[in-house]
């Protein structure tokens, strides 16, 4: 995946298909985004079919892939490359993470999960934010399954773990892994532990308040009932954590053999698992079907937009950290977070500061990380790993936020915090 994005830019350096495209050119992916926004909420049933969903995504990634079809098929077959490494990264790890269980029942406290959501947001960095999410979901779903007012958890959840945490390590999440590959040395992603710790220190308090005031609207009944149900925990399903050690170490190899080894650590994880294990997790892969069908729209229907922000990116006038770091937190709000970052890298390459690491200044360096990695928890299209945990907690019968409702939260929570790191590190 990650050779595949590189000669895919490397391609576009020195081409001038993004100078020519026509803005109109990006309506089917602002379609795309409307319709994933609009229908939930206009034909919630229609759209919970997979193969409805996969129909937006023919109708509209079509037109596009038959355009670069004849103008620039180089571009279109990266494009589909890097779609399946997406697809099996995410499904090796979500296969995976559906192998362990962690049994047991903790009670459903402000502190415990408050505790729970930290400590996500530090495992994130050792095995990704997917695995990460897929691993901790459904053990804090259990933990507050006595509970009713819980819709917030989710939220908070996909804030923490699934994105703003894995900023520390190459390996906590792929924006990061093309920044190693590119050059910048593998221990310098711990310079965004000062914003990691300001911002997961704000939303952690931010829960807490959240979580008091829900725990106070909760029936008394309910409280008893998870207080009987408390039970320690216990992991099971270890040998899954060979297979994630497999996966983790494939990202080094080079295609197709780091594609090859991901989906036979799945494949192996899926084989050995006793399926006791996956029925206690309530494991289908229907969130991943959910993910394949809709990133396909997304990626296909996305090129027109990253070739034009690449091609005319400069003209635009950015070149001070808080502008790198509001611009790829905002395309990557709704991009998938790789490319926007690598988009924003070679950016920054190209206006030929001179210093820093591979020629790039350090603030802006962090302002484009931290931008790509945080800011994907604007929306649930931001990364992967969202869009999952949100499948996942429907599947499981819990409400939570539409498209837009989730957009409130992120709005009134994170764009805040986000205006403060602006203040204290990048003005």
């Amino acid at each position: 995946m990650i050779n595949s994005i590189l000669h895919k830019f490397s391609l576009l350096s020195t081409g001038n298909l993004g100078s020519t495209l026509p803005l109109w050119s990006v309506l089917p992916f602002v379609c795309m985004l409307i319709a994933i926004a609009i229908l939930p909420l206009a034909c919630g049933r229609w759209w919970e079919s997979n193969r409805n969903k996969g129909l937006i995504s023919v109708v509209l990634g079509t037109p596009v892939g038959v355009y670069f079809l004849f103008s620039d098929h180089h571009q279109l077959i990266h494009t589909a490359m890097d779609y399946v490494s997406f697809i099996i990264l995410l499904g090796s790890l979500f296969t995976i993470s559906g192998g362990i269980l962690l049994r047991g029942n903790l009670r459903g406290t402000p502190v415990i999960n408050t505790v729970f959501l930290f400590i996500g947001a530090v495992i994130a960095n050792l095995i990704g934010t997917t695995g990460a999410s897929m691993l901790l979901i459904r053990p804090l779903l259990r933990t507050n399954d006595t509970r009713k007012h819980i819709s917030h958890i989710p939220i908070f959840f996909i804030f923490l773990v699934s994105n703003i945490g894995g900023s520390l390590t190459p390996l906590g999440d792929p924006p990061l892994f093309l920044g190693y590959l590119q050059g910048v040395p593998f221990l310098w992603p711990l310079r965004l532990l000062p914003l990691w710790t300001l911002s997961v220190g704000v939303v952690l308090f931010i829960f807490y308040l959240f979580e008091k005031r829900a725990w106070k609207m909760e029936a008394p009944i309910d409280i008893v009932r998870d207080e009987i149900r408390e039970e320690p925990i216990k992991v099971e399903g270890k040998l899954n954590l060979l297979w994630f050690l497999g996966v983790l170490v494939s990202v080094f190899l080079s295609t197709p053999y780091r594609e090859i080894t991901m989906v036979s650590m799945g494949c192996l994880s899926y084989l050995f698992t006793p399926k006791g294990i996956r029925v206690q997790n309530r494991f289908t892969f229907y969130p991943m079907k959910e993910v394949a069908v809709i990133f396909a729209g997304i990626f296909s229907t996305m090129i027109p937009a990253l070739l034009i922000l690449k091609a005319r990116g400069a003209d635009i006038g950015i070149r001070e950290p808080w502008q790198f770091f509001w611009i790829t937190g905002g395309l990557s709000s709704f991009l998938d977070n790789a490319p926007t970052y690598l988009t924003f890298f070679s950016l920054a390459e190209g206006l030929n500061f001179g210093s820093g690491v591979t020629g790039i200044p350090e603030n802006i360096l962090i302002a484009v990380s931290a931008g790509a990695v945080f800011m994907g928890a604007n929306s649930y299209i931001g990364n992967g790993p969202n869009f999952m945990v949100k499948s996942i907690c429907e599947e499981s019968g819990i409400k939570i936020p539409s498209f837009f409702g989730y957009m409130v939260y992120s709005s009134l929570i994170l764009i805040p915090v986000f205006i403060l790191l602006t203040t204290v590190f990048f003005l």
